[in-house]
C-alpha cells in the first residue's frame, strides 16, 4: 500500500512508499480507503515539530473516503459507506463530552501515541491518530462520519477540519455579531473560512490580513470586505475603527507575535480568537495592568469551539443553499505522488488547499 512518511522530525520532505501496511484492524475499528485528502497547516507544523507528533509518521488528517470493511462491535456504519474522518471524535462519556463540550475530548489524542501504520522496518504513526496521506487507513469508528451522496470527496475533507474550524471560530467560539468589525490575521484554508463565517454572521467589515497577494485577492472573492498586508493593518485600523480596534480579530497563523499583533487591534472590550496552532515553547506575553484595563477577551477555538458532528451538518447545509463556497478553496490537486509539491504550495501562500486526490 503507498503512504507519503515522514522519517524523522524536521525533515521537510515526503518519502512515498508502496510498502506500508494499516494495522490495528480490529473491533470497534473500520478500514477505510482513501480517496481525497487535504493539506492542513497543522500537518505542515508537526513535520516541522512545532506540534508534537512521534515519528515516522504519516501526515494527513483531513480526508473523506469510502469504508472498506467493519470490525465487531461497529453499528450503524458497513463496507461502501462514504465517510469522512474525525480526527477528534468525541467519546461521549467523559467530563468534557457531558458538559458539551465535545471538542475538548482527549480521547482522539490518545490515538496519536499508537501507531496506525507499520513498514518491514518497524512501526508508523498515523498523524493526529489518523494519517490521510495514503491509501487506505485503520480507525476507530467514532472517526468515520458519514456523508451524503450529494458530498463530493474533496468538498468532505474540507469539512474534516478547515472548514469546520474556520466556520466555528466565527459561529461559535467569538459569535460574530451582526454589524460589527473584524480582522482575520492569516487567510489560508482557515482564514478564509473564518472570512466566510464573518460574513454569515453579518459583520459589516472585515478586513483580511496576508503577507501573500493572491491570498489576500481571495479574501476579497469570499466575502473581506477589504485586504491588506501586515505592514498595512495599523492604518487599516485607523480608517475602518477610527483608531478604536477592531471588535473581533481572529489570529490563525499560530505564532505569539501576530497574536500579539492581535490582541493590539482588538479593541477595549473586543474579542480576540485565537484559532491557529502554536509551538509550545512559544509563548504570548500579556501584562496584568492591560489584562485588567483593556478587557478584551480572549477566546482559543479549538476545532471549531462546538460539537464538530453538529459544525459538520452546519457546514453541509450552507454549501447545499450555496451561502458558503466550498469549491473555490481548492486552488490545486495534486495525487498522492504530487505531495511534496503541494507543501510547497502551502509553504509559499500560492494554495489556498490543495487537495491530494488518492
Amino acid at each position: 500500500m503507498r503512504a507519503a512518511v515522514l522519517h524523522e522530525i524536521g525533515q521537510d520532505k515526503l518519502e512515498v512508499l508502496d510498502d506500508v501496511e494499516a494495522v490495528g484492524f480490529g473491533p470497534g475499528k473500520v478500514r477505510i480507503r482513501v480517496r481525497a485528502t487535504g493539506l492542513c497547516h497543522s500537518d505542515v507544523s508537526a513535520m516541522s515539530g512545532v506540534l508534537p507528533q512521534p515519528a515516522p509518521f504519516v501526515p494527513g488528517h483531513e480526508g473523506a473516503g469510502e469504508i472498506v470493511d467493519v470490525g465487531d462491535g461497529v453499528t450503524g456504519l458497513g463496507a461502501g459507506d462514504r465517510v469522512l474522518l474525525c480526527w477528534l471524535p468525541a467519546c461521549r462519556v467523559c467530563a468534557a463530552c457531558r458538559r458539551g463540550q465535545t471538542q475538548l475530548c482527549l480521547a482522539g489524542f490518545m490515538n496519536a501515541g499508537v501507531p496506525n501504520f507499520k513498514r518491514p522496518g518497524g512501526d508508523v504513526f498515523g498523524f493526529a491518530g489518523t494519517g490521510t496521506f495514503t491509501e487506505e487507513v485503520v480507525v476507530d469508528a467514532g472517526c468515520a462520519v458519514p456523508i451524503p451522496d450529494d458530498v463530493p470527496f474533496d468538498i468532505a475533507a474540507l469539512i474534516g477540519c478547515g472548514v469546520t474550524t474556520g466556520l466555528g471560530a466565527a459561529i461559535n467560539t467569538a459569535k460574530v455579531t451582526a454589524g460589527s468589525s473584524v480582522a482575520v490575521i492569516g487567510c489560508g484554508g482557515v482564514g478564509i473560512s473564518a472570512i466566510q463565517g464573518a460574513r454569515l454572521q453579518g459583520a459589516a467589515q472585515i478586513v483580511a490580513v496576508d503577507p501573500v497577494e493572491s491570498r489576500r485577492e481571495a479574501a476579497l472573492r469570499f466575502g473581506a470586505t477589504e485586504a491588506v498586508a501586515p505592514d498595512a493593518l495599523a492604518d487599516a485600523k485607523q480608517r475602518v475603527t477610527a483608531g478604536e480596534g477592531f471588535d473581533y480579530v481572529f489570529e490563525v497563523v499560530g505564532k505569539s507575535a501576530t497574536a500579539r499583533t492581535a490582541y493590539e487591534t482588538t479593541r477595549r472590550g473586543g474579542t480576540l480568537c485565537v484559532v491557529g496552532a502554536g509551538a509550545l515553547d512559544d509563548f504570548l506575553q500579556l501584562n496584568m495592568f492591560e489584562l485588567f484595563f483593556d478587557e478584551k477577551r480572549i477566546l482559543p477555538s479549538m476545532y471549531g469551539g462546538g460539537d464538530v458532528l453538529t459544525s459538520y451538518e452546519r457546514a453541509i447545509a450552507l454549501w447545499r443553499a450555496g451561502r458558503i463556497d466550498l469549491e473555490s478553496l481548492i486552488t490545486h490537486r495534486v495525487p498522492l505522488a504530487g505531495i511534496n509539491e503541494a507543501i510547497d504550495q502551502m509553504r509559499t501562500g500560492a494554495a489556498l488547499r490543495t487537495c491530494i486526490e488518492i
